[in-house]
């Protein structure tokens, strides 16, 4: 890959190719940052891994920068009530899982294994809390100013900040950041209580584990809480429109990730509609009928996880004060350099368009700022890897194989079982697969997918083939250290452009 490929964004997704949002951006690199009563070059209005890491950054280039977060710790849902604490459920669920069932086949026995439930939540709070205060160091490290409360804009270089504390303040700045985020998507006659019915926050802080557990959306956040409570005792059916579990995923892979979650005991009833839930009992039923419309059936369930996906979170900021343009989802509408419609207002992360995923919110916030400081930014929202935090992972990045075909363009695929690598049969964990498609001709690598016990850390030597343009032959031809699950991946390369060794 050309070195100058390196420094394009890719956008052709982002916004419409309608001339009304084809604006003339000359002014970003002509707006000073010393003149007029402005107090910041940059102000940011959001905390979460877009927002901090943007205010970090400007800072760094050595651009005055203040940052606003209503919720009064740092690093967005990701941090508070997502990512970071999901993880650390996931963990100990799995945790205790293997003790349960794992431990004895490996000589380690034990008389009782039980679930402390107060214990783990407190281990995940510790986690964050650690975390939160860390961001908030690396602010003092940078010298980036926090303001904690909630901002609404004034003018495109003003904003009014009601504090946490119960006073206001007008923040200033000459470029101004929006990177508030994104918060769960309701569905229509099913009211969130974060008690019986809850979102994935709720479903990070139950108090006891359900004996019944419905979730509706079969998606990333979905599958996984609902692994963390099916782990530690709760039966777990899963509810989807589609006919599909992760629509995102390669078919075949997506295939095989279900039949292990089938193994695991959670149950998938896919093509369902939910028309209603009543919570006037004791627990909760649900009200359900196919999709294409048919006979209504009932399910009830102690607890009921609503993940069907999440929207920007825009409400509050007065956008329509200043004339913001946004799409019919409520997204910011950018160019490619995350400029919108109103001169020295920008936007990154999940309230523009592209996968709503905290490290991508993380490259949108410093090619961002780079822009504002007059440098190139870089971010191609091809390359960006997504992963299931289940167990096994799934991990991907690229093109999936029904993608690839749509394109027209003949390709090779490559596959490799963890059946046959000796570190994953040594440790007794060889569920799952690498698959890898390349173009025919070229041998360039156009997708890798990963489902494994460590998928997530895998994803990433594909992903960095991607974005350097590698062939399926060049991962083969690197060595890779023995005993290693990383192995799979050269044999999945071998077995695209030639025979793999162990297979």
């Amino acid at each position: 890959m050309a070195m100058a490929s390196i420094a394009r964004r890719r956008t052709a997704n982002l916004f419409s190719s309608s001339s009304k949002h084809l604006y003339n951006y000359s002014w970003i690199l002509t707006r000073g940052f010393a003149s007029g009563s402005d107090d910041n070059d940059v102000v940011v209005i959001g905390g979460g891994p877009g927002g901090y890491v943007a205010a970090i950054k400007a800072a760094q280039l050595g651009l005055k920068t203040t940052c606003i977060e209503k919720r009064g710790t740092l690093g967005g849902t990701c941090l508070n009530v997502g990512c970071i604490p999901s993880k650390a459920l996931l963990h100990s669920s799995h945790m205790y899982h293997e003790a349960k069932h794992s431990f004895a086949s490996h000589g380690v026995k034990l008389a009782s294994v039980e679930v402390d439930l107060p214990a783990m939540m407190a281990q995940k709070d510790k986690a964050v809390g650690n975390l939160t205060k860390g961001i908030e160091g690396l602010f003092k490290k940078n010298k980036v100013s926090y303001v904690k409360g909630y901002g609404k804009f004034l003018s495109p270089s003003e904003v009014s900040v009601d504090t946490l504390e119960g006073g206001n303040t007008i923040v200033k700045g000459k470029h101004i950041i929006i990177a508030t985020g994104s918060d769960v998507k309701s569905l229509p006659g099913i009211t969130i209580d974060e008690e019986r019915i809850v979102s994935s926050t709720g479903a990070l802080a139950l108090k006891e584990v359900p004996k019944k557990l419905v979730v509706i959306g079969a998606g990333y956040i979905g599958l996984e809480m609902g692994s963390v409570w099916g782990r530690l005792g709760s039966e777990v059916t899963v509810v989807e429109f589609a006919s599909d579990i992760v629509p995102t995923m390669d078919g075949e892979v997506r295939k095989q990730f279900q039949r292990s979650l089938e193994k695991q005991k959670m149950k998938f009833m896919l093509k369902t509609k939910v028309v209603s839930v009543d919570t006037t009992g004791n627990g909760v039923k649900l009200t359900l009928e196919p999709a294409a419309g048919g006979d209504q059936t009932t399910l009830e369930a102690d607890v009921v996880l609503v993940s069907a996906g999440r929207t920007p979170f825009t409400a509050g900021l007065q956008l329509e004060n200043i004339g913001v343009e946004t799409d019919k989802a409520g997204r910011i509408l950018v160019n490619e350099r995350f400029a919108t419609n109103i001169p020295g207002v920008y936007a990154i992360g999940d309230v523009i368009p592209g996968p709503m995923l905290a490290h991508k919110a993380e490259e949108d916030g410093v090619a961002c700022v780079e822009y504002i400081a007059g440098k190139e930014g870089h971010v191609d929202y091809d390359m960006v890897p997504g992963v299931v935090y289940t167990h096994p992972e799934v991990a991907s990045v690229g093109k999936t194989e029904e993608q690839v075909k749509a394109l027209g363009v003949d390709y090779r695929v490559g596959k490799f079982p963890f059946m046959a690598n000796s570190r994953a049969k040594a440790i007794d964990d060889a569920e799952g697969l690498v698959k890898i498609l390349a173009e025919k001709e070229t041998d360039k690598i156009l997708g890798v997918h990963i489902m494994a016990p460590n998928a997530g850390e895998l994803i990433h030597e594909a992903v960095l083939a991607l974005q350097y343009g590698a062939s399926s032959e060049d991962i083969a031809r690197t060595c890779h250290a023995h005993p290693t699950m990383s192995e799979a991946l050269k044999e999945a390369a071998m077995a695209t452009y030639d025979k793999p060794i162990h297979i």
